[in-house]
């Protein structure tokens, strides 16, 4: 069915090969993968004990994820076949900034990890954002990416690193120059997997394919008058709202690559014309009450998967463990 092992070996082998580059010479500095969570507690005003380097403010809610039929015809993996799995979600703004405020600018994009609960106490999770796309292709153009802004305060000379860096990097300006919509709701707000997996069904057959995650409701954003208004934590107090009493959904789907599409690179964004299958519907039905305890102790890490679902050779896919590792040890180190 799945391999628990193999996910735990796997996912014990990047932290060796993580740890051993950071001991390898005397001189050696921290891998990339630390020093982009020095990078992100240094941006966010912290250390902040006992949160995440980035997405540190969130909400945790629970409910169910029932598999479409078409699903089984991509993968053969356990909560993409016929049984419902009960689900965990934590949606967040980005920054490590612990109170950011819903709606401000650096607090985009949002995210939204997913853990579905599986039998034996297994589990495999998926980790999106509210944009299409990321904006470094390796974990070395992203530290590259944050070291500018860090760089580039009140006093820096013009042009600044992070002008600099724009120039020269296209995807990283066509990220950050995406439009910062406030959404109505999370339950409002499509999310996207900007990793990409291999898919394999009962019958060897092989796909890659990347989440795409849509309100059932449909996308709606605030205008720039309710925005201004916006409380701090009003993304937050509303999904609490919204589901006393009340549900909200959202259709799991799989885009999937066509020949010459880069499965490699999260910066490649496919056509919308590539094949869409549906996996399934996501409906909360709540919130988790101890959601606060479930986030702190909890690392959402892509790259726990179960037969049937395999990572890409995308490198900041596979840089991503590593680097919530060094978060997480952090986290429940300074309560």
């Amino acid at each position: 069915m799945y391999s628990l092992n193999k996910i735990k070996f796997a996912f014990l082998a990047l932290m060796i090969i993580n740890s051993l580059s950071a001991v390898a010479g005397e001189e050696a500095s921290a891998p990339v993968t630390e020093q982009l969570v020095d990078v992100m507690t240094k941006l966010a005003g912290g250390p902040h004990a006992g949160y995440r380097a980035n997405h540190a403010k969130g909400i945790v809610a629970i409910g169910e994820f029932t598999p479409a039929a078409p699903a089984s015809s991509v993968t053969k993996a356990w909560h993409m076949q016929a049984t419902p799995s009960k689900v965990k979600v934590r949606f967040s703004d980005a920054t490590g900034v612990p109170n950011i405020p819903d709606a401000e600018g650096n607090s985009f994009p949002k995210g939204m990890a997913i853990r579905f609960q599986l039998p034996n106490d297994a589990y495999t999770d998926i980790v999106a954002i509210s944009v299409n796309g990321f904006p470094a292709a390796t974990p070395e153009d992203f530290l590259g990416l944050l070291s500018s802004i860090a760089a580039s305060g009140p006093d820096a000379t013009k042009p600044t690193p992070i002008e600099q860096y724009l120039g020269t990097h296209p995807a990283a300006l066509k990220f950050v120059s995406t439009p910062k919509l406030a959404p109505v709701s999370f339950a409002t707000q499509a999310f996207y997997g900007v990793n990409a997996f291999k898919f394999i069904n009962a019958s060897g057959e092989i796909n890659y394919g990347r989440y795409r995650i849509e309100p059932l409701a449909g996308q709606q954003f605030l205008d720039q008058a309710a925005r201004t208004n916006a409380k701090p934590n009003y993304l937050m107090d509303e999904l609490g709202q919204r589901l006393k009493g009340n549900v909200t959904k959202y259709r799991i789907s799989l885009q999937l690559a066509d020949v010459g599409d880069n499965i490699n690179d999260p910066t490649a964004i496919w056509p919308e014309t590539r094949r869409v299958v549906e996996l399934g519907v996501l409906v909360l039905t709540g919130l988790d009450p101890n959601g606060d305890k479930f986030a702190k102790e909890t690392m959402f890490n892509p790259l726990t998967l179960v037969d049937g679902i395999e990572p890409s050779n995308d490198p900041v896919l596979l840089a991503r463990p590593a680097a919530y590792g060094v978060s997480y040890g952090r986290r429940l180190g300074n309560n």
